[in-house]
């Protein structure tokens, strides 16, 4: 059962606490948006939507996934996209008001927490957005062959990248499901040495022909922590577009393609099921 906390602030801003499959996980409000939240899995943060704004990304790898979004198709185009990982819903969202029309799947393991998001913070009714409570793997595994234009990946559990969405085999599930000129997107994490970065982009390029990463300069010098956006697809890429819409976020980041990609991976080998690893785990220093 959710429990509400105050924490010096009005009835209307308190936050929300609920045991799901995941861990607790914790809805805190918005100081500066009536409507926006924040969710936390275990400390951990997962994500933030402005009910009031479901354009509005404020999380740095969610407005890089926004990019890819926007540049899947021309402006207005709706697309037919499955995000694996729910969350907040807040790239389903985001979609759905880019893009009208759209038709979307969620695909998100932990049901109690699909249904504390669907109680606290409700999907348009008009939004053209179903969401399966299944394993990631699975629910991708019922989605019709070259039905999706965009297939997004930010799966986590206990703050890392479960090991069976890191393999050859996975992403082949996900060629599988994206019509010809679709594209890929996964959110991955990782820090120094970037072992678990580099080779996710070796398993990747033995699926897809055409790859970028977009994170933050520092991510990518294997200075510290964090995330980094890998965009895939078996067409050439929007690169010019993407590189200058990252350099000019309000937390700049860089993009690599081509060689200079080549160049970072490093000669790392490619992920099979049978060898696959989840994402390392974060140091305590992350979430503070």
């Amino acid at each position: 059962m959710a429990r509400n906390k105050q924490r010096g602030r009005s009835a209307a801003a308190e936050v929300v606490v609920e045991a799901v499959d995941g861990g607790l996980a914790e809805l805190i409000p918005d100081r500066d948006r009536p409507r926006g939240w924040t969710l936390l899995i275990d400390g951990a943060p997962q994500s933030h939507v402005d009910l009031d704004d479901p354009a509005l990304l404020t999380f740095e790898y969610q407005r890089r996934l926004g990019h890819v979004i926007d540049l899947a198709a021309p402006a207005g185009r709706p697309l037919n996209a499955v995000h694996l990982g729910g969350g907040a819903f807040t790239l389903a969202r985001y979609l759905a008001a880019t893009r009208p029309r759209s038709t979307q799947q969620i695909v998100e393991v932990d049901g109690p927490l699909v249904e504390l998001v669907r109680a606290r913070l409700p999907l348009d009714p008009g939004a053209r957005i179903r969401v399966r409570s299944t394993d990631a793997r699975a629910g991708l595994g019922k989605v019709p062959d070259g039905w999706a234009d965009l297939v997004i990946a930010d799966v986590f559990s206990g703050a890392r990248t479960p090991a069976h969405l890191t393999s050859t085999e996975f992403l082949a599930e996900v060629r599988r499901v994206l019509r010809p000129g679709g594209h890929y997107a996964a959110n991955l994490a990782d820090g120094p040495p970037l072992s678990h970065l580099r080779g996710q982009i070796a398993t990747a390029a033995t699926v897809f022909p055409e790859l970028a990463l977009a994170a933050d300069p520092t991510v990518l010098r294997g200075r510290r922590f964090g995330n980094a956006v890998l965009l895939a697809s078996d067409r050439p890429l929007p690169v010019a577009e993407l590189t200058r819409r990252v350099a000019s976020d309000p937390h700049a980041g860089r993009v690599e393609h081509g060689k200079a990609l080549a160049d970072f991976t490093g000669g790392a080998a490619a992920v099979t099921d049978a060898a696959a690893k989840p994402s390392p785990v974060p140091p305590p220093s992350v979430f503070r």
